[in-house]
């Protein structure tokens, strides 16, 4: 595109600056309103604006992606801002120079907008607020979809959104975001965020599990006030642990590294958000009980280089909800199974993920697993393992979950210490990586014989070798990673860097990180 010139977008339509003259462009029916009542009413609330306004993770990271790309991206561009809500967006792409912002805005949040761009432009004599947005801004009140907005609204050079529900997808926002990319962002244009990954990893949570069983059984009384509620309890038991449980949690609960699920904003389609199926090989660090799938998200901001100014730097910036990140307002979620999977470390669990669309703005959520023993999963194809998911229950876990019906458990509190140690979750590492835990290191005053005999030997040899020869108390061996308890808690501002980019059991993911 002609990245430089901010006029090129706006001679693409002639219907610009009638556009432009009408702030705010009125339905011309309820019919939005009528086909997702309760969607839109909710996001008129303020209250509703407030809770998302408030998390800062969120809100400081779209600021520093939007503000901190003024030079490269948004100064002298038209941009769109889909499912504008409060404005904030748009409002921070007005202080980054924007030429003019398209805030679509389907709900009657659109209205309360329009109150903050009026107060931009007074009557005369009165104090200007925020005049910066002064004439910046055009509300649209209309879902993106809608037909006769494709000749109202030009193309733009930049799409600013955000669409985001639990585990990504959830509220099916996402949908608007690419249908606006393919109708209305000119050729080579940014949308920001640029992407996003999905995260699923194993899950131990037996206090979690108990509680959910716990409430089925309430249905399993024989005389409640003269009621024997046994019946209900078959449908009570599926109704509890098909429900996603949204919450924050320690990443002291995962068995192992995430699963990974990349949707590239710029490129994904329709028909790719859908319905798609995300591989699983998850390695297990510690032996104990997988009571379900842990999930998160991370966004990506990154300008592509076609949308940049010349001569400029475009600033990333990487935004996660991991259990190792502080708390956002999506927290994470567990999706836990009707009956738990004892795993051994070292097992590999294999299988699918799959994800559909549904008619309530959300996902059906389908689990298809199997642990092997890793020789047995290295010879294990694709077609073997299915014959094995169906006959081997013994190791085999499925479950379905409806993302839309997710409840709130806000019991974790952030308080993991720093220090706890993964037996107190239940979980229990290999003998060799305990006993490394206490082994001497090479550069703690150990006699040049030691050191040489140390590095002579291979991996599968040192702990017997440190076994067989007395060590100080003070000495310490380091063969591999932490245990995945060190990870720093929910509540933590830490970002140290570690080796596997925030995704294991010993990561400690920035979060709302810029990338220089």
């Amino acid at each position: 595109m002609g990245a430089n010139d901010g006029n090129s977008a706006e001679q693409r339509n002639d219907n610009v600056s009638a556009a432009e003259k009408k702030a705010v462009v009125q339905r011309e029916d309820d019919e939005v309103l009528h086909r997702d009542p309760g969607y839109f009413q909710y996001y008129a609330q303020l209250q509703h604006q407030q809770n998302m306004l408030q998390d800062y993770i969120r809100t400081s990271s779209y600021r520093s992606a939007i503000v901190g790309n003024k030079d490269t991206l948004f100064r002298d561009r038209l941009v769109m801002d889909v499912g504008s809500g409060s404005g904030i967006l748009a409002f921070f792409a007005a202080q980054a120079e924007a030429k003019h912002v398209y805030a679509v805005e389907a709900s009657g949040m659109a209205k309360k907008m329009q109150v903050i761009l009026d107060a931009a432009r007074p009557a005369e004599g009165l104090e200007a607020r925020n005049g910066y947005l002064g004439g910046k801004i055009t509300v649209i009140n209309e879902k993106i979809e809608e037909p006769r907005l494709l000749t109202e609204i030009p193309k733009v050079d930049v799409i600013i959104s955000e669409p985001i529900g639990v585990l990504l997808v959830h509220e099916r926002m996402l949908e608007s975001y690419v249908y606006a990319r393919d109708k209305f962002l000119a050729e080579g244009g940014a949308m920001m965020p640029s992407s996003g990954v999905i995260h699923l990893a194993p899950l131990s949570d037996a206090a979690l599990w108990n509680e959910t069983i716990t409430k089925a059984r309430f249905w399993q009384q024989k005389g409640f006030y003269g009621v024997d509620l046994n019946p209900y309890f078959a449908t009570a038991f599926d109704e509890y642990f098909r429900a996603p449980v949204v919450g924050c949690f320690s990443p002291t609960s995962l068995l192992g590294y995430s699963a990974e699920h990349l949707v590239d904003f710029h490129t994904v389609s329709m028909d790719d958000l859908k319905e798609f199926v995300i591989p699983i090989q998850w390695e297990i660090k510690y032996t104990g009980v997988m009571h379900g799938v842990a999930g998160w998200f991370d966004l990506t901001f990154q300008a592509r280089k076609s949308a940049q100014h010349s001569d400029t730097v475009a600033y990333p910036t990487l935004m996660s909800t991991s259990p190792y990140s502080p708390p956002t307002h999506w927290q994470q979620v567990r999706l836990l199974f009707q009956q738990p999977l004892a795993v051994n470390a070292g097992q590999v669990v294999r299988g699918t993920i799959s994800m559909k669309v549904n008619d309530e703005r959300s996902y059906d959520i389908l689990a298809e697993l199997i642990a092997l023993d890793k020789a047995e999963s290295v010879q294990t194809n694709d077609l073997e393992l299915a014959r094995l998911v169906a006959e081997q229950k013994s190791r085999t876990r499925s479950g379905m979950w409806y993302l839309q019906e997710q409840v709130y458990n806000y019991s974790y509190t952030g308080e993991t210490a720093e220090d706890a140690k993964p037996e107190l979750s239940n979980l229990y590492m290999p003998v060799e990586g305990l006993l490394a835990e206490s082994a001497p290191t090479i550069d703690e005053g150990l006699q040049p014989s030691v050191i040489s005999s140390i590095q002579s030997l291979g991996d599968s040899s040192l702990v017997n070798y440190l076994v067989s020869k007395p060590v100080t108390a003070s000495t310490h061996v380091s063969t591999g990673p932490q245990s995945r308890a060190s990870g720093r808690n929910n509540n933590s501002n830490n970002n140290n860097s570690n080796n596997n980019n925030g995704t294991g059991p010993d990561a400690s993911a920035a979060t709302a990180m810029q990338v220089e």
